[in-house]
């Protein structure tokens, strides 16, 4: 039996190169890699025992990459909604995460979310977020490809006592579970409000040493700029430049309040971005300079945020909304044009993790992280552009087939090896002990 398997889409949108279309083309996966890219019919002649998998009416594209999620709280989804960020963290998240954050609760958040980002196209998520080993679990069970961040904060919560104990704790995680071939590691400190200057020392030496990228929330809101600056005279993202963090190793999530010198210093230093649009408008913190990042040379993502503050892991959203907000914040209508909002939620992502040369395009030798999309329905119809359709008219309900590694993950919008009435009842009970909260 072979163990080559043939998908034939009616278009192929490998994302490199950039803006490229392909139609008659096909993927021969081998191994769990892309072993070939090119027109069906030779395809077919050289495997001609591949298995095969026929998409006549959809649309190919590499697996969806969310920079940025706290994948857990998926289990606090519409818990406390329509508040300002620091009001709905300090009088409600972190509230309820003291009463019920535990190892359980951060797996079966994360197996909740898993599903749903699969079942929207997602193939691999960057997690911050505590008990970091029950995020990796859940991710192995589930066949996930996850970046796992190693959080550090300075206050205590019930998974660790203070910055050392959680990187401690965090670096004995990715000891663990770095064998694993679909998980690879961030240091994740939360945000230059909740971290100190030494601490800051430390994750950047760890950095170097463990060669991992630095994940963060950075000027997410105007009030912690402006409080930076009243503290100790400094926006946020001067003291880190002072610390030495700016480099191709910062994951800057959010972003959103940058003067022109700070948008120069991270196109300078290699910096990149974690976009989050819809976390954005819903906590009012604003609206990123999205196109004047690209414009400058920044590499801008996608992520979602978590579901408490979105309520969506829903990257196809995310695409919509980046490229909409970005023509009308730029007055710009061919600002981040529908391809580059594609390479964003695939390929930019892969880069801000560092495993670009693993995902996050259709290339022989990278992984088989594959997203079928049926462009069919009559909502559809007529299809120009799929690339087009991608972006400002298809949604993640119109994901048909996922793969991560070469194995299927959904199948005719049904998940592989998740049992999501499991699921729904897990969901239910942390539903029941959270509620009282609200």
């Amino acid at each position: 039996m072979s163990d080559e398997l043939l998908i034939a889409p009616r278009w192929l949108v490998p994302v490199e190169p950039a803006g490229v279309t392909l139609e008659g083309h096909a993927v021969l996966v081998r191994g769990g890699t892309i072993a070939r890219v090119g027109p069906r019919a030779e395809l077919e002649t050289e495997s001609p025992h591949a298995a095969r998998i026929e998409l006549p009416d959809h649309v190919l594209i590499p697996g969806l990459v969310n920079a940025h999620t706290h994948a857990a709280m998926t289990l606090m989804r519409g818990l406390a909604d329509d508040l300002p960020l620091m009001r709905w963290l300090e009088d409600h998240i972190w509230p309820a995460e003291g009463r019920h954050l535990s190892h359980d609760f951060v797996h079966d958040g994360t197996l909740v979310a898993i599903a749903e980002m699969l079942r929207g196209g997602v193939t691999c998520f960057n997690e911050m977020y505590m008990y970091p080993e029950a995020a990796a679990r859940a991710a192995v069970e589930t066949g996930m490809r996850a970046a796992i961040g190693m959080i550090a904060l300075e206050f205590p919560t019930p998974y660790a006592n203070d910055a050392q104990d959680y990187l401690a704790k965090g670096i004995a995680m990715r000891d663990e579970w770095s064998p694993h071939p679909l998980l690879s590691f961030c240091l994740a400190p939360h945000a230059p409000y909740t971290v100190s200057d030494a601490t800051f020392d430390k994750i950047g030496v760890l950095a170097e040493q463990l060669d991992v990228p630095i994940h963060m929330h950075v000027h997410e809101t105007l009030d912690e700029v402006t409080g930076a600056v009243a503290r100790n005279g400094r926006r946020p993202l001067e003291r880190l430049a002072t610390l030495g963090l700016l480099s191709p190793r910062l994951v800057a999530v959010h972003a959103v309040h940058l003067d022109p010198g700070e948008i120069d210093a991270l196109a300078r230093h290699g910096c990149h971005v974690a976009h989050c649009p819809s976390s954005n408008l819903k906590l009012a913190s604003g609206f990123a300079p999205v196109a004047k990042l690209l414009d400058a040379g920044v590499n801008v993502a996608l992520g979602t945020d978590g579901a408490a503050s979105n309520n969506r892991l829903d990257l196809f959203e995310e695409m919509r909304l980046a490229a909409l907000l970005a023509k009308a914040v730029g007055q710009r209508a061919d600002a981040v044009p529908a391809h580059q909002a594609l390479a964003m939620a695939t390929l930019h992502g892969a880069r801000a993790l560092g495993i670009d040369a693993r995902i996050g395009s259709i290339a022989p030798g990278k992984a088989a992280d594959l997203v079928a999309v049926n462009l069919g329905s009559l909502e559809l119809s007529p299809c120009y552009d799929p690339v087009s359709h991608l972006v400002y008219a298809a949604g993640r309900h119109d994901v048909s087939h996922v793969w991560i590694d070469g194995r299927p993950k959904l199948v005719d919008r049904r998940l592989v090896g998740i049992d999501t009435e499991a699921l729904r009842a897990r969901a239910a009970r942390w539903s029941a002990q959270l509620r009282p909260l609200h």
